[in-house]
């Protein structure tokens, strides 16, 4: 995972954040963050051939979850002193996704509690719009800190 966080708070945050993403799913996925806010998160995937079904195109598994990690980092820095976890995850695949490089964005539209709602969408790096999802984000405990 590689960072490019919009404000040096965050830098230190991140750079633990990528540390712990080794060796997991999200490190197996290969995406990298290309921007890094509270306002949105942009994520890149270059599409490798395990990222297709057999039919050639981006696994439906795939692009959900880009979506997730996209939308899960979203609220992680909203809320960077506490855990945030997948408690719904809807997704509409709109377009068949077919380019090398997909990008990913996402923001958080609500948040209330302990509750957070997102929104994302993957496209082509050319702009074709081919998934677009909601997701609802859950702050739990134990808390891990992440400093």
């Amino acid at each position: 995972m590689s960072l490019k966080p919009v404000t040096e708070g965050q830098e230190k945050w991140l750079s633990t954040l990528t540390e712990r993403a080794r060796g997991t799913f999200w490190d197996f996925i290969g995406c990298e963050v290309i921007e890094a806010s509270t306002a949105k998160v942009v994520l890149k995937l270059n599409v490798q051939p395990h990222h297709l079904n057999v039919i050639g195109i981006v696994h439906g598994g795939v692009l959900a979850s880009l979506l997730d990690n996209a939308m899960g980092l979203a609220t992680m820095l909203l809320r960077p002193h506490e855990n945030t976890v997948t408690s719904n995850l809807n997704v509409n695949f709109v377009a068949p996704m077919k380019a090398e490089e997909l990008i990913v964005t996402a923001e958080v539209i609500h948040q209330s509690g302990r509750s957070l709602t997102c929104t994302g969408k993957v496209e082509s790096s050319g702009g074709a719009l081919g998934t677009i999802g909601t997701g609802t984000f859950r702050v739990v405990n134990p808390v891990v800190v992440l400093p």
